[in-house]
Formats: C-alpha cells, structure tokens, sequence
C-alpha cells in the first residue's frame, strides 16, 4: 500500500507525485556519498571532453549509456549498504558479501565505461597530434 510519511494512503495523482518526491529524496541521499560525487564530477570532465571533441549521436549514446549506468548502479550499491546497516550493526560475513559485491557491480560497470570512453576518445586524443 503507498502511504506518505504520515500513514496515509496515497491515491490518484498525490500518489503519482509522492513517487518523485521520494525519489529526489534518494537522489539527495546518495549525493551524500562521495563516491557518487567522484561519478558525477567524472561524468562532468567526460561531457566537456565529448563537446571538445564533437561526439557523434552514437558516441554521445554509448556515453550517456555508460554515465548513468554508473551513476546508477552507485545509487543501487547505496542503498544495498543501507538497507544492510538497517538489519544489522554487528560486523556480520554475509552483510559484508552483500557490500561487497554491490561495490564490485559499480566497479565492473565502470570498467566498462572506462573501455568505452578510451576507444571513443583515444583516436580523438591522437588526432590532435
């Protein structure tokens, strides 16, 4: 059942509405984490480069697709960590599994964006020269 803060129910377009203000609130959360921030200010230095370099519609795809895949997958690890806090204090092996693997997703992904973003811009890059 949807229910706003105060325990009541939530229908037609106040329902529609809460929806966004609990997800800008989740946004404000995990902008709290400074790993999402490095993201972010990553993603900031990639879009310059890919204006610098006039990126195609293709590439500005694959980018975006890798931007907010990242930045994405960083929200889910945040909350995975928090809602492990949630459960337990205790210094537990599977609350550190859970952790640690949310971290791992964000760090495969961002490989992969790093591979994309170096056989987009690396022949831009040399280009240059």
């Amino acid at each position: 059942m949807n229910m706003d803060w105060n325990g009541k129910k939530a229908i037609g377009l106040q329902r529609f509405f809460f929806s966004f203000r609990y997800a800008l609130n989740g946004l404000r959360i995990v902008w709290q984490e400074p790993n999402f921030r490095f993201h972010l200010a990553a993603a900031a230095a990639v879009v310059a480069a890919g204006v610098f370099f006039s990126l195609s519609r293709t590439e500005w795809l694959f980018i975006l697709i890798m931007i907010f895949g990242v930045m994405t997958l960083e929200a889910v690890n945040t909350a995975i960590e928090k809602a492990v806090d949630l459960v337990t204090e205790d210094r537990h092996p599977l609350a550190k599994a859970a952790k640690d693997v949310a971290a791992g997703a964000v760090l495969l992904f961002s490989l992969l964006a790093s591979l994309v973003g170096t056989i987009i811009f690396l022949p831009k890059v040399f280009g240059l020269f």
